[in-house]
């Protein structure tokens, strides 16, 4: 491989009602919603990206939130585990603030290296809470509800739940220029770049689950990061000269994109690191007003009428105000 990728950029899942979202993800976890805007393929519904105070690659976690979704099928083909890095220690204070908003947290798994708090969002979506020994130097999104000793950092891993462990395993190590550091029984941990929190996929095989379906409570995509398009643009020579079908570069106005499917039926997308969440709005004011990219603002009254009206919480905000 000329191009490797440098980690995790983001996870995109599909869910319900978009006020129940935006509570649970800035409340609940403390994330910053650092863009409201809308799907660019079907603006009448939200796009939302939580991540932190600026919106890092690696940081990042967006939603499509569609009012009176179906129920999605958590399973093989799909990321069937989204997981977050807190600093060791940090799992008793997240079980408790949780349990205090009527969640049902759980602690799945304690090692020498990193506890597992595992909880529900409000769709189904599986999301876990890591906390490592391994160093996480990522500064946190800090609010009165979510100290900075506990607060979440970015992205710890992904979970990959397929029926053909090789194949996968094989596209991650000889395609991507990954490398496996640790083998678990059925789980095979693959790292990116210097590995670490944010640089993760975990590939569990199971013969046992259902075919997934994606719809609401689901992933849709997850996204590894590239610093620049034209790294991207040398990553989608390589790949499509390996035989994968790779879209074109799609821009999403705050980074570009490339997608294509994995042999376990997972979808992956490459992003760029630039331009970045504050091309069209200051540092401050991420997150308090729906943006639009350039093609779709001529439909901006169109738009805003579909999109239900959403309260975002004050500690999204700098000076405590609400959007």
């Amino acid at each position: 491989m000329n191009v490797q990728p440098q980690g995790l950029h983001h996870v995109t899942a599909i869910a319900g009602e978009p006020q129940k979202n935006v509570d649970f993800y800035i409340t609940g976890l403390g994330l910053r919603l650092v863009k409201k805007t809308v799907n660019f393929d079907d603006p009448g519904t939200y796009h939302l990206y939580y991540g932190d105070a600026s919106g890092q690659p690696g940081t990042l976690m967006t939603f499509f939130p569609w009012r009176g979704v179906k129920p999605g099928v958590v399973g093989a083909g799909q990321s069937t585990q989204t997981a977050f890095s807190v600093p060791a220690g940090s799992l008793g204070w997240w079980r408790e603030h949780l349990t205090g908003l009527g969640f049902e947290p759980r602690i799945t798994s304690t090692s020498s290296s990193e506890e597992r708090l595992l909880v529900m969002d409000p769709d189904g979506l599986q999301i876990e809470i890591v906390a490592t020994n391994e160093d996480d130097p990522r500064n946190p999104w800090e609010s009165a509800l979510h100290p900075a000793d506990y607060a979440i950092r970015g992205q710890h891993s992904s979970v990959l739940t397929v029926r053909d462990p090789e194949r996968t395993i094989g596209l991650l190590v000889n395609d991507l220029g990954m490398r496996v550091v640790e083998e678990m029984g059925n789980r095979t941990r693959i790292a990116a770049g210097e590995g670490g929190p944010g640089a993760l996929i975990d590939v569990v095989a199971s013969s046992l689950v259902p075919q997934g379906l994606t719809a609401g409570g689901t992933v849709h995509h997850i996204a590894f990061r590239v610093p620049d398009q034209a790294t991207q643009a040398i990553w989608r020579e390589e790949l499509v000269s390996r035989g994968h079908a790779v879209t074109e570069i799609l821009d999403r106005n705050y980074f570009t994109s490339i997608y294509f499917r994995e042999p376990g039926g997972v979808l992956y997308e490459i992003a760029t690191d630039t331009p970045g969440f504050d091309v069209d709005e200051p540092l401050l004011e991420l997150g308090r007003s729906l943006k639009l990219p350039p093609w779709l603002e001529p439909s901006r009254e169109a738009i805003e009428a579909r999109v239900a009206p959403l309260s975002v919480p004050s500690s999204n905000n700098p000076e405590g105000l609400v959007a």
